[in-house]
């Protein structure tokens, strides 16, 4: 089979068995459908059917020339799969990270897994620039107005701690390293509006409205909003919170079947601009 066949049935077959390796991935057009079935995620495409990354990153307007900063990928770097070969020959993704300095032993973990994944493929990771993300210490995503679009998944719960004020200064980051008309795309497991947040604050689910209040705070206008990563399964009322359904199974094999079944969290995805 040819490229050009295997690139039209890519284009049309997501998450499916058909892999490329990196190396096919300078044919022209649909570079995002192929990066997501290249070989490199083998393992991680079976989430895509929960998170919808080429819908996703299309709703949030991301071009192979833009410059990008992924919030906290993890030690794993899920997006950071897509992103960085999607990115690498016409534009650049900054992975923004904990501090190299930090003293939590977590945050120390999670840096080294992430730059041993990076070192270990540098034809799919050599242009990613690694930059500074620890809120409580110092936050340094690149030059004023220089990125073109920030990305967070699954990272608003984290930074509830801090309290409003906290969560603001993480806001205000992100439209400062945004160029005029850069956008801000949030993903998050969402809490009901019904339901008490000071109650559920240990969840790992925040509501909707205050992703919306808190972009708006520091400047950002709601562009728009998608229920692509929606889940009515989800009641967001789990023991041990969000991460007692997959693909964390908190509760390891204890109701794992119902949990399974409901699948990953009910997710918004909001759309912000910095006009």
């Amino acid at each position: 089979m040819n490229l050009k066949i295997q690139t039209l049935l890519i284009s049309s077959v997501i998450g499916c068995a058909i892999i490329l390796p990196f190396n096919a991935l300078k044919a022209d057009g649909h570079k995002l459908k192929q990066v997501i079935s290249a070989e490199h995620r083998a393992k991680s495409s079976k989430r895509d059917q929960f998170r919808h990354p080429v819908d996703t990153l299309n709703f949030f307007q991301i071009k192979e020339n833009h410059t990008v900063v992924e919030i906290m990928p993890g030690g794993g770097g899920w997006y950071t799969e897509i992103l960085a070969p999607l990115l690498r020959d016409k534009g650049q993704l900054r992975a923004a990270q904990y501090s190299a300095d930090s003293k939590s032993s977590y945050e120390q973990r999670t840096i080294k897994k992430f730059n041993t994944k990076l070192a270990n493929n540098p034809e799919l990771y050599d242009k990613v620039a690694v930059v500074v993300f620890s809120p409580a210490d110092n936050i340094d995503l690149g030059g004023v107005a220089s990125a073109d679009r920030v990305v967070t998944f699954r990272n608003l719960h984290n930074w509830m701690k801090l309290g409003d004020a906290g969560v603001k200064t993480i806001f205000k980051s992100f439209y400062d390293v945004l160029k005029t008309g850069g956008k801000l795309g949030v993903i998050d497991h969402r809490l009901p509006e019904s339901r008490d947040t000071s109650k559920n604050m240990d969840s790992g689910y925040v509501k909707q409205s205050y992703a919306i209040q808190i972009a708006e705070s520091v400047g950002f206008t709601l562009e728009a909003s998608s229920e692509l990563n929606a889940n009515a399964k989800d009641d967001a009322a789990h023991p041990g919170g969000v991460w007692t359904l997959p693909p964390s199974y908190g509760k390891g094999d204890k109701d794992r079947a119902k949990y399974q079944a409901i699948g990953e969290s009910d997710r918004m995805t909001l759309l912000f601009v910095k006009k």
